[in-house]
């Protein structure tokens, strides 16, 4: 998979994805990520970007022109999805994780300042996502939570095709406890069903654990989680109490 990202501050994508496992995975070229200056596409001397918006207000937008050769200097196929990070986008998911996980290329936009020209929106951005209901200075940080989220679920970039599927959000819970070595410590004491080597038991455990940790934290994950008649019915006792 690569992804290609136009951003005003490719400098902050220099080190991030050069460590752990996603430098593991583009070494291998599992994936790949292309950073793009949106200023080496602008044509003034002073590298333009931005412009007052018209009908005033405080803040600078950015300029379409850059934003849209920047991409058409993109060697892609048509289909290939052109996504806006933006606050007015769809909320980006776990969902949504796993439906862009299954593009080979994505080009990724980060906006900055006020915003960006509406016809970038309009017209070239075939999607618009957004990470949360907040305010940040710019796309990158938000460019780098997709990438991260996304780029997790390629086949074999975390060793284990497994280690994704028991994620909090996949499957609409979060997720269950997790413990380690020391079986103690400092009095506190892994569950015995952890212990016991019961596979089913410790599978049942799991799952009744990560429906109690949603309903503490966050109970409206439960109306959409896929349940069974019994686990319906632990959440309607948990309601209850």
């Amino acid at each position: 998979m690569h992804i290609d990202v136009l951003t005003l501050f490719p400098q902050m994508f220099q080190d991030i994805f050069s460590l752990g496992i996603f430098k593991r995975a583009i070494d291998q070229k599992l994936v790949s990520l292309g950073v793009h200056n949106i200023r080496d596409y602008t044509h003034d001397k002073h590298h333009t970007a931005d412009d007052y918006p018209y009908g005033g207000g405080a803040g600078m937008v950015l300029k379409p022109e850059p934003i849209f050769e920047a991409v058409e200097s993109i060697e892609r196929k048509p289909d290939v999805p052109v996504i806006l990070l933006t606050p007015q986008g769809r909320l980006f998911s776990q969902k949504v994780a796993q439906e862009l996980s299954q593009h080979s290329h994505l080009v990724l936009i980060c906006g900055h300042y006020e915003g960006v020209d509406e016809r970038v929106s309009e017209h070239l951005a075939t999607d618009r996502l957004s990470i949360g209901d907040y305010v940040l200075s710019g796309g990158e940080l938000a460019a780098m939570v997709v990438i991260d989220a996304v780029f997790r679920l390629v086949p074999g970039v975390l060793g284990s095709e497994a280690s994704p599927l028991d994620d909090s959000h996949v499957g609409g819970l979060l997720e269950y406890p997790q413990y380690t070595r020391p079986a103690e410590y400092r009095g506190w004491a892994v569950p015995e069903v952890l212990l016991s080597g019961d596979h089913a038991q410790v599978d049942s455990w799991r799952r009744e654990q990560a429906i109690r940790r949603t309903h503490k934290n966050r109970p409206e994950l439960l109306d959409k989680a896929e349940l069974s008649p019994e686990e319906k019915r632990l959440v309607e006792r948990l309601r209850q109490s």
